[in-house]
This record gives C-alpha cells, structure tokens and sequence, in this order.
C-alpha cells in the first residue's frame, strides 16, 4: 500500500508564492512517476504537472507552464511543486498522485494512489 501526504497549501495574495509538498510511503522500493491535479469548486479534477521517476523528465500543463516547478527528491521520498506568480484561478485543491501502471500522463484515471489534498486560495 501507498500513502501520500500533501503539505503546504495556504492563502496567498496574486503573485504570491506557495511550493506544496507531497511524501510518499510503502512500496519505495521503486521511484513512480508522480503527477499534480488540481479541483476547482464545480470543476473537474485537472492535469497540473508530472514528473518521472528519475526527475529527469517533466510535463506541465499549459496554464501553468513558466509559472509552475515539479521537482522530486527520491532521498526524501517527497515531491514539490514551487508555484510562483499565482492567479486567482489557481485557486484549488491540490492533490498529489503515484502510477504504478500505464496510462496518460494526464488523465488521472491513470493513477492509483492520492493523497488527501492541500488547499491553494490566491487573492486578487
């Protein structure tokens, strides 16, 4: 089993900063890849950012991209995702997820571990 813990979420003004961080447990053996979602009130859970197992290799969806950093420390079993110069549209839960088999990278169907969410408000 797998656990995932996300931290860091708060109220911030627009152009603020935030950096949430997501630690993983069980089955560490293996370094997943790992993606961030984001839910809107009324909307759907959407593609934020992914990242490979190694660190070596990221995606970004296009809203965020220049905006947004996924990064990874395998060391520490955590993953954080830096967001800088935030909008209030980026306003959300956050959540943290593992995949462990294929799929889309941005599809969160594609994933089977979650963590709980972290909530990001940013004001105008």
């Amino acid at each position: 089993q797998v656990q995932l813990v996300e931290s860091g979420g708060g109220l911030v003004q627009a152009g603020g900063s935030l950096r949430l961080s997501c630690s993983y447990s069980g089955r560490t053996n293996s370094h997943y890849v790992m993606g961030w979602f984001r839910q809107a009130p009324g909307k759907e859970r959407e593609f934020v950012a992914w990242i490979s197992g190694s660190g070596g290799t990221t995606y970004y969806a296009d809203s965020v991209k220049g905006r947004f950093t996924v990064s990874r420390d395998n060391a520490k079993n955590t993953v954080y995702l830096q967001m800088n110069s935030l909008k209030p549209e980026d306003t959300a839960v956050y959540y943290c997820a593992l995949r462990i088999t294929g799929g889309l990278y941005y599809n969160p169907n594609a994933y089977n571990y979650w963590g709980q969410g972290t909530q990001v408000t940013v004001s105008s």
